[in-house]
């Protein structure tokens, strides 16, 4: 196993920012994202790496990109090094399978979920309100395949929690003719990729996708359909009334949940085997998708 990439700084190269897992950096008229190996859960980036998993992310990413920009026009340009800027071939050691050359996009404030099936904070809220995206249905159990995939954006916080919200307040925030547009893509695209992966052996429980605006159109930017953005769940073992085995970083979520960490103090290392079965899972992702 390689040595994993926390930080990543490029002398000579803008930095624009960085996320909880991606470095970006500007390089004019494009941006450089790098996925490092960070991995976050409950808001806190950990304190512990995951070998490998940038490279998985973003080979997941640049495959989904690829299959799906006849559905959805979106930010990739290349992953291919001998294509980047001749200012960046010195750092190809760390720039090789974990980065890509995107188009500038500004981001929408919302993030966009889709759920083909009950889980998650979607869960909670149903087991609140009887309400799923501001649909009332009966006699759901935690797990359960909806009727319809779901529409059920979340405001994008840039500290704290992303909080559910309906897609009324959604249309508060984005122009109402932008949000249909989004909320039907967003749709096409989950049920695009549930079909794929049903076929290779994994259910996309959901997902959640950003837009960004490029001119006077809008682009799908950031990652899609990773085990950081969606619920891969095995469906050998898939039985609703519970959490479900799953190939994403809900493994890791649990076995926070499992130790005395309040969730609001500086997150615990994660054991030496706990990262072994999280690499583990994201590898099998990858092997049964591609």
């Amino acid at each position: 196993m390689t040595e994993p990439v926390d930080e990543v700084n490029l002398p000579g190269i803008k930095k624009f920012g960085s996320g909880k897992v991606r470095e970006i950096f500007d390089l004019g008229d494009r941006f450089l994202i790098v996925a490092t190996d960070r991995i976050s859960a409950f808001d806190y980036i950990l304190p512990t790496l995951i070998p490998e998993k940038g490279k998985i992310l973003s080979r997941l990413s640049v495959f989904w990109f690829n299959e799906t920009k006849y559905i959805m026009e979106n930010h990739f340009i290349t992953d291919q090094l001998d294509k980047y800027p001749s200012e960046l071939k010195q750092y190809k050691d760390i720039l090789v399978d974990r980065s890509m050359l995107v188009k500038k996009a500004n981001p929408l404030d919302v993030e966009c979920v889709v759920r083909g099936y009950i889980a998650g904070s979607g869960w909670k809220d149903y087991q609140k309100t009887g309400l799923v995206g501001g649909v009332k249905l009966d006699n759901l159990k935690q797990g359960d395949e909806l009727p319809d995939p779901m529409f059920t954006p979340a405001t994008k916080a840039h500290t704290g929690h992303d909080e559910n919200i309906s897609f009324e307040q959604m249309k508060e925030i984005v122009p109402e003719h932008d949000a249909e547009f989004i909320k039907s893509k967003s749709i096409e695209l989950y049920k695009f990729a549930h079909d794929y992966a049903r076929e290779r052996n994994i259910i996309i429980a959901d997902t959640k996708f950003e837009f960004g605006r490029l001119d006077n159109r809008l682009i799908l930017i950031d990652e899609i359909f990773t085990p950081d953005s969606s619920r891969f769940w095995n469906p050998e073992l898939y039985k609703p009334g519970g959490s479900q085995v799953s190939f994403d970083k809900q493994f890791v979520r649990d076995y926070l949940l499992s130790t005395d960490w309040d969730r609001n103090s500086p997150p615990p290392e994660l054991p030496p085997d706990i990262v072994e079965k999280t690499v583990a899972r994201y590898k099998e992702a990858l092997d049964r998708l591609i």
